[in-house]
C-alpha cells in the first residue's frame, strides 16, 4: 500500500504588499499614482526597510502583489519591470514578487490575477502554503483593499489622498508602511483592540 501524500498545513502568514505607493514613491499625475518606468525613477519610501524587518521579525512572509498593466498595454517593457523587481529583492527582505502584467479587460487583456481579483494572492498562498485568513494586504488604492478582502485577508489602507475613492472599507488605516507594520505588531501582542 502506498502511503497517502500529505499536504503541508496552511499555517504560514504573509503580508501582501502593493508596490507603488507602499514600497516606493509613485509618480503622481492629475491626482493619480503611476509606476516608475526605470530603476532611476524607483525610490524606496522612508521607513520601508525598517517596516519589512519588523514584519519579518514577527514571522510573516513578505509578498509583493503588484499590477503592472502598462506592460500589457505596450507602454512599458516587462524587462524594465523585472529589472526593478530584481533590484528590489536585493534591497529588501521580500520572499516573493507576484506581478500581473495584463492590460485589463478594458484593453482586451482580461485575467484572473489583476487586482482587485485575488488571483495573485491565491497563487502565492498555494505555492508558499499561506493561510490567507491570518494574513494582511497593505495597499494604497481601492484595488488593493478589495483584493485583500476578496482573498479573505485583513486589509490596511495607506491613504495618500489620491483622487480615487475606496469602494469598500478596509479593516485598518495607516499613514505609511512603517505605521502599518507597527499596527500589525500591536495586533500581534494584543496591545491594539481587534475588530
Amino acid at each position: 500500500m502506498i502511503p497517502e501524500r500529505q499536504t503541508p498545513p496552511l499555517d504560514r502568514r504573509a503580508i501582501f504588499l502593493d508596490r507603488d505607493g507602499v514600497i516606493n514613491r509613485p509618480l503622481i499625475r492629475a491626482g493619480k499614482p503611476y509606476p516608475p518606468e526605470t530603476l532611476d525613477e524607483f525610490e524606496i519610501l522612508p521607513g520601508v526597510r525598517k517596516a519589512c524587518h519588523l514584519l519579518k521579525s514577527l514571522g510573516f512572509l513578505l509578498v509583493v502583489a503588484t499590477n503592472q498593466p502598462d506592460v500589457g498595454r505596450g507602454t512599458l517593457t516587462r524587462e524594465a519591470v523585472e529589472t526593478i523587481h530584481t533590484w528590489l529583492l536585493q534591497k529588501l527582505p521580500i520572499d516573493r514578487v507576484m506581478t500581473c502584467f495584463h492590460g485589463g479587460a478594458d484593453y482586451g487583456d482580461p485575467c484572473e490575477c489583476r487586482k482587485p481579483l485575488p488571483g495573485m494572492l491565491f497563487q502565492a498562498a498555494e505555492e508558499l502554503k499561506i493561510n490567507l485568513a491570518k494574513s494582511f494586504m497593505v495597499g494604497d488604492r481601492w484595488r488593493d483593499v478589495d483584493c485583500g478582502l476578496n482573498a479573505g485577508c485583513k486589509t490596511i489602507f495607506i491613504d495618500w489622498g489620491y483622487n480615487e475613492p475606496l469602494k469598500r472599507e478596509p479593516h485598518f488605516r495607516a499613514h505609511d508602511l512603517l505605521a502599518a507594520a507597527q499596527l500589525i505588531g500591536q495586533l500581534e501582542t494584543g496591545t491594539q483592540a481587534r475588530d
